[in-house]
């Protein structure tokens, strides 16, 4: 009889939360590590994430798609599990297969919740309709609103600073000096040296597009990344693949993030690769997660979304070859990315609003004048 009450309770539970058909929390909620008021009963906070894990837990089920790397995306969907016992299928996909993806399925999505990955093609979906605002409690641990979707469509976990790796014995071997900024990549001694990701399938690839319109103007930087075309020899499907070339030596010269070339350093002993950061400045990604417009499992990707903005989910990445700087205020940053001379806040202010708004027309308006490309614009 106590079974059949325990689960009558929980079915009325999953019922309430349902008929709420809501994207946030009850009115009356603070961070999910809210403790109990004096009186000795349940905060608030903790009401909402027993209801809310009780509702996830009913549906049993988790599909992720992770933009950020595999290792790291793993351990996080292996830790949900052990925590909620709710199953969860992940798979790694670039931020630009996942939003073609995602815009394609146009709200009837195949998985739940997308993963890591920068906020640009976060924000062509968000404009599009396709992620589900959501106002996470935990995102009172955020260090900024600027971590942030003002709409809850999506909210930061970590932030990537962009520049150059580069093999410093090729460079050696071939006589050549390292470049030290954006301008420097346009030399002719660096033709066929220089790799990059492709423009419609990373996230890191529409990233740089932006970062040079802001920085150049519209004109000017499209004209930039045509210049710089001519130095190119391969755009990598995902942004992190120039880091995992330079060590080798196929790739002299990448660009992409630089904790990506701390993974290669530091877990892989790539020891001839050396980082470098623009000396006239560079822009940054804000790695994101949000819930999909439409998802069958939505209070387990309610779930996610507190989990993910937790020390629980972020504390891992660290520990498994990533080594972005976190954003919330709880979190243990990665000691090793100040060790190689990161620093978080050493970036120009880029614009999100232009990137959110623009991004699909700068990267069609590029592609356009490359052609549309060749076979080095990697896709498989």
């Amino acid at each position: 009889m106590k079974k059949i009450i325990a689960l009558l309770l929980t079915f009325l539970m999953v019922l309430g939360l349902a008929a709420c058909g809501g994207t946030t929390p009850p009115a009356e909620t603070t961070a999910a590590t809210t403790p109990a008021a004096a009186d000795g009963t349940e905060a608030a906070g903790d009401s909402y994430m027993d209801e809310l894990i009780a509702a996830a837990q009913a549906e049993g089920e988790l599909i992720v798609y992770g933009s950020c790397e595999e290792e790291y995306l793993a351990v996080a969907c292996e830790k949900f599990e052990e925590l909620y016992g709710i199953k969860v299928q992940y798979q790694r996909l670039s931020t630009g297969e996942v939003q073609s993806k995602i815009e394609e399925e146009n709200g009837t999505p195949s998985a739940d919740v997308w993963f890591g990955g920068t906020t640009d093609p976060y924000n062509v979906c968000a404009a599009a309709g396709l992620l589900m605002p959501y106002e996470a409690q935990n995102a009172s641990h955020l260090l900024s609103d600027a971590y942030r979707d003002a709409d809850g469509n999506w909210y930061g976990i970590y932030k990537g600073i962009l520049g150059f790796m580069v093999n410093r014995d090729e460079l050696d071997r071939m006589g050549l000096e390292a470049p030290q900024d954006w301008a420097d990549l346009l030399k002719p001694e660096y033709e066929g040296l220089i790799w990059t990701s492709n423009y419609n399938t990373a996230g890191t690839a529409k990233l740089i597009v932006n970062t040079m319109i802001q920085k150049y103007g519209h004109d000017e930087g499209i004209q930039y990344l045509l210049d710089l075309d001519k130095n190119v020899h391969v755009y990598t499907k995902s942004g992190s693949g120039p880091s995992k070339n330079v060590g080798t030596g196929e790739c002299v010269i990448g660009i992409g993030f630089l904790h990506d070339g701390i993974t290669q350093i530091v877990d892989n002993g790539y020891g001839n690769i050396e980082l470098i950061i623009p000396s006239s400045g560079t822009s940054y990604e804000i790695g994101a997660t949000a819930i999909f417009q439409g998802a069958k499992h939505v209070n387990a990707a309610k779930l996610w979304i507190e989990y993910a903005l937790s020390p629980d989910c972020v504390n891992q990445a660290k520990d498994n070859g990533s080594y972005q700087f976190l954003v919330i205020d709880n979190a243990e940053q990665p000691a090793i990315a100040a060790e190689f001379g990161l620093d978080p806040e050493n970036v120009m202010d880029y614009d999100f609003e232009d990137a959110k708004e623009n991004t699909t027309t700068y990267v069609e308006e590029v592609m356009n004048a490359l052609g549309g490309g060749d076979s080095r614009f990697e896709t498989e």
